[in-house]
């Protein structure tokens, strides 16, 4: 999840595309007015043409000489009226959407080369950074090569808005949108506001810190309830003060610092009691939405996928927001246990204490999650379901005394998996149904505990617990990547009907 959305940070790009430069054209012989809509893809039974993603996928891993010069049955020039730059620019501009709204590098440049073969703009070569999308297109060996560039800064996820981007670019594929109309609607999603009021997404926020203690302990008496609100306060109290922070224009930096420090104060003061409150606990659920798990299996996929550039600023960026959690909360733990206060550093996250609990607990995490990434309501129960399915799985392998990471690679594989069946079916971005599922085993808790035990003076303990939490982050990695090469293979995607025409080959509007 990225945290500059938890954070309060702008939720759509900064950046501002730059426009190529004109290539003066030649003098072409006159034609006829046409529709500057792109030639649709190759039919299939029953008129229908199939999706752009696992095609653009396998081009993308194709040597650029060895790619087919255009969709087959279309012709091998642009559609009279379609000037190059404009298709340039909405794929420039699709691109940007769709690395703001958090999609992996590989599926944005698969999403602009689509965009830029439907209007047969052939050879371009997409290319997609951390913060930078840029786009390139050669008109022939003789002519200069045209080149469009933008930077994405301050990314937020928005999965709703990448559902939509990703719709419009299957329009498009299928011959749907005139460049005119693609770009005014992309522009429209540009401004697309959040689904969900500001007051649901700070219970979202509490209701994910709270799940987490129930997850983490497996416990439902009513000391464990009073840890839950414990942690439900400590979680809305850190957004609050990280919100005034972000007004300020502070960096996430010190954003993550002072949002880290309610959930350490509340859960040393738990621990000076005689309730026999698990404090730690407390700090765990408080920080979950905090500790940079999911930017750590992002970077690891990135990582897998080629994108090593990509994949080096993600981790980087995971490294230095969780500098920001550590100084927030060891400067108060270290206070803390100098003072006596008592916090268990080898309390691990439990996947089997409480199956039912930890069950409900999980999904109750996910939805929380999936909220805070602005996912379609739409979306919500099938998200729900495949977190139900991948902590189940989780549980049941740890259960029959299976390794913890080796497990975790398999509920993720079957995450990613049923994800990418979900996605196929509703014709969407798998991501959407993904990231928020694999919430409960994303392993924000056992990076806690693995700096709490240098905290308490137990360096190989804290070695062990980073080294674990690394591991687990490349399994998830590792399972949600082999199971989309998995669908990709062997689950063929439902064909997209294509749009009627009206007599003389212009779309209906």
């Amino acid at each position: 999840m990225t945290e500059h959305e938890q954070l309060g940070a702008p939720a759509g790009p900064e950046g501002r595309p730059t426009r190529p430069e004109r290539v003066p054209p030649q003098s072409p012989p006159p034609q006829s007015p046409a529709p500057t809509s792109p030639a649709p893809a190759s039919p299939g039974p029953g008129g229908t043409a199939a999706p752009w993603h696992d095609a653009m996928l396998s081009l993308l891993r194709t040597p650029t000489a060895d790619r087919q010069p255009a969709p087959e049955g279309a012709g091998a020039d642009p559609p009279a009226g379609v000037e190059p730059v404009e298709v340039l620019d909405l794929a420039l501009l699709v691109g940007e959407l769709l690395l703001a709204s958090g999609e992996a590098a590989e599926d944005v440049e698969a999403a602009m080369l689509a965009v830029a073969r439907a209007y047969r703009i052939h050879p371009c070569d997409p290319q997609v950074t951390f913060t930078r999308v840029a786009i390139s297109y050669q008109p022939g060996p003789s002519e200069p090569s045209l080149t469009a560039e933008c930077s994405v800064r301050r990314p937020a996820v928005d999965y709703a808005r990448l559902a939509l981007v990703f719709r419009l670019v299957t329009e498009m594929t299928v011959g749907g949108l005139a460049v005119p109309e693609a770009h005014a609607r992309l522009v429209a999603a540009r401004r697309h506001g959040r689904r969900y009021s500001g007051r649901l997404l700070g219970l979202s926020f509490g209701g994910m810190a709270g799940a987490a203690t129930l997850l983490i302990g497996g416990r439902a008496d009513a000391r464990a309830w009073l840890v839950f609100a414990s942690a439900v306060v400590a979680a809305l109290a850190g957004e609050r003060l990280s919100a005034l922070v972000a007004r300020h224009d502070f960096p996430a930096f010190y954003q993550f610092v002072v949002a880290a420090v309610p959930a350490a104060v509340i859960g040393i003061l738990l621990s000076f009691n005689g309730l026999h409150l698990r404090g730690s606990v407390v700090i765990t659920g408080g920080l979950y939405a905090l500790l940079p798990g999911w930017p750590m299996v992002a970077a690891a996929q990135d990582g897998l996928a080629g994108f090593y550039l990509t994949a080096a600023a993600r981790l980087l960026e995971a490294l230095y927001l969780m500098a920001g959690v550590v100084i927030g909360v060891m400067t108060v733990l270290y206070v803390g246990v100098n003072n006596g206060a008592h916090l268990a550093a080898q309390d691990g996250p439990s996947g089997t204490v409480n199956p039912p609990l930890q069950l409900a607990a999980a999904v109750l995490l996910t939805l929380a999650f999936a909220v805070l990434l602005n996912t379609e309501p739409a979306t919500l129960p099938a998200v729900m379901l495949n977190s139900a399915a991948g902590w189940t799985t989780y549980g049941v392998l740890v259960n029959a005394g299976g390794e913890p990471i080796l497990a975790t690679g398999l509920a993720a594989g079957l995450v990613g998996l049923s994800g990418q069946l979900m996605a196929r079916c509703r014709g969407s971005s798998a991501l959407p149904h993904i990231t928020a599922a694999l919430g409960p085993l994303l392993p924000g808790s056992v990076l806690y505990f693995g700096l709490l035990a240098f905290v308490c003076g137990e360096p190989e303990v804290g070695l062990s617990g980073v080294g674990r939490a690394g591991a687990m982050a490349m399994a998830l990695a590792i399972g949600v990547n082999l199971g989309r090469e998995l669908a990709r293979l062997f689950l063929p995607a439902p064909r997209v009907a294509a749009p009627r025409r009206r007599r003389g080959g212009r779309h209906r509007r």
